[in-house]
């Protein structure tokens, strides 16, 4: 009876590290830490590039290889995660024009757990920056009368420009300081 007990006991503990085990290798695959909230406007975001793209869902499907075209509209209509593979896959073919911008994006708001492994690692800052400095140049590129401008009106729009994310970053210094002010001093 009591080796009996025994093998029970060690058929329990195997059965729960093969549950840890397997519940680790799920969170590092499935989106982890976005709400469903999130999932909408994702989705949102997702269906607006795709129709911006003139692609259809079986056409965005065919061309990531994805078996079940009602997946993408899921995803679209926010009725599920969208998963960092989906989300490399999406990129080859609707973030075409900024590949690592619209992976980020995507990964920062449908799955923030990798996302903060990302950043722990430093990934995330040096893309996120490129990222960053991609959205200031479409500013620029998004505007067909910038391309007229002569040398000296750009110089008075680059000034203009320059003073005013000057004035933006000063702002956000002192909101930042102003919070960090009212924090206890245990959690500052």
């Amino acid at each position: 009876m009591a080796s009996r007990l025994l093998d029970i006991s060690s058929a329990t503990v195997v059965a729960g590290r093969a549950l840890q085990t397997a519940s680790e290798v799920v969170r590092a695959v499935l989106p982890g830490g976005a709400e469903p909230a999130a999932w909408a406007k994702t989705g949102a975001a997702i269906r607006t590039m795709r129709e911006t793209a003139g692609l259809t869902i079986a056409e965005v499907s065919a061309a990531i290889d994805l078996k079940d075209p009602s997946l993408i509209e899921a995803l679209e209509n926010g009725r599920m995660a969208l998963s960092f593979e989906l989300i490399l896959r999406l990129a080859a073919v609707i973030g075409r024009n900024d590949p690592v911008g619209f992976v980020m994006r995507f990964t920062r708001s449908s799955n923030p757990d990798l996302w903060k492994s990302l950043e722990a690692l430093g990934v995330g800052k040096f893309v996120l920056h490129s990222v960053r400095e991609r959205e200031l140049a479409n500013i620029y590129r998004s505007n067909d009368a910038a391309r007229d401008l002569g040398d000296e009106e750009f110089a008075e729009i680059l000034s203009f420009t320059r003073a005013a994310f000057e004035m933006a970053m000063a702002l956000q210094t002192r909101r930042g300081a102003r919070r960090d002010s009212s924090l206890p001093d245990d959690e500052k």
